[in-house]
């Protein structure tokens, strides 16, 4: 039995209906994953996902990811089918939502902060995942604090090490991560459910323009951290931020708070993609630190 006839299978024992292939057509994944459209004789579509055998447990995490973000029942997610590895291949089934053009500001802000309104006891998540194609630590934490310090930026700063930055840019971090609290003397974090990676391409818009969140790495956080990484690469637009923040305010000091969660993004692009993006981490440290005094 070939991949294909193997994987319409395990769709049908999944969602109990059997399931024949009509079509496929390849969708656009990312530079991590291959995609699809797939399309039953009965009409259904879903959206697959495949990459090499062996990456079964980072399609696991998306899917609880987007499970844990659908809980939240604030924000539309494509639902998980089923996940697994067959024939060599690892895969990640989903329900197959057409998206088009941005969502509609007002709806979309106001979703993000009844999403960041689902809340857990303590930072992090019950599993790792991976943002992008890096590990993504997650083990629970009662600071948020120190969760930035270990598992995002110290995490990231020990990656570029590995992968040739200076040795100055360590000391440069270090002297950031210890004095970074003066950031957060009017804001105190709670856990929020976050998406974990809401640059512009991880986000869009049904027909009707309803937003819709996908590619996630998740976990729970401070919901600037979300809000900060949808300004890096992209930007929502005003009216978003003003129905955010009609819901959940944004206390002051965050434009600095948005430079840190940010750096944490461009040292991931650093280990992943090398290039400029150690230049760009460098001024963001130092405007840090410029900050800081």
């Amino acid at each position: 039995m070939n991949f294909w006839d193997a994987l319409s299978e395990t769709i049908g024992a999944a969602t109990g209906r059997p399931f024949t292939p009509r079509a496929r057509q390849g969708a656009s994944g990312g530079c991590i994953n291959e995609a699809w459209r797939l399309t039953g004789s009965d009409g259904r579509d879903y959206f697959v996902k495949l990459n090499a055998a062996g990456q079964q447990d980072m399609f696991a995490a998306e899917a609880e990811g987007l499970a844990e973000l659908d809980r939240a029942g604030a924000i539309r997610v494509p639902r998980p089918v089923c996940h697994g590895e067959l024939a060599g291949r690892s895969y990640l089934v989903m329900e197959y939502l057409p998206l088009g053009g941005r969502p509609d500001p007002v709806r979309f802000g106001q979703a993000m902060a009844g999403l960041h309104g689902h809340t857990a006891e303590r930072f992090g998540w019950h599993r790792d995942n991976t943002i992008g194609a890096t590990p993504q630590p997650n083990a629970w934490h009662e600071d948020w604090l120190a969760f930035w310090r270990e598992r995002r930026l110290g995490h990231q700063l020990r990656l570029a090490l590995y992968n040739g930055a200076p040795a100055r840019l360590a000391g440069r971090v270090e002297r950031l991560m210890a004095g970074m609290d003066a950031l957060f003397t009017d804001h105190r974090p709670r856990p929020s459910v976050l998406h974990g990676d809401l640059w512009s391409g991880n986000w869009g818009a049904t027909p009707d323009g309803a937003p819709v969140i996908f590619d996630p790495a998740t976990y729970f956080g401070d919901h600037e951290a979300d809000l900060a990484m949808m300004e890096l690469f992209g930007h929502p637009g005003a009216d978003f931020f003003a129905a955010y923040r009609e819901r959940r305010p944004i206390d002051p000091g965050y434009p600095q708070r948005r430079t840190l969660y940010n750096l944490y993004h461009i040292l991931n692009h650093y280990n992943l993609f090398g290039g400029g993006y150690l230049a760009q981490a460098e001024r963001m440290v130092d405007a840090l630190l410029a900050e800081l005094g």
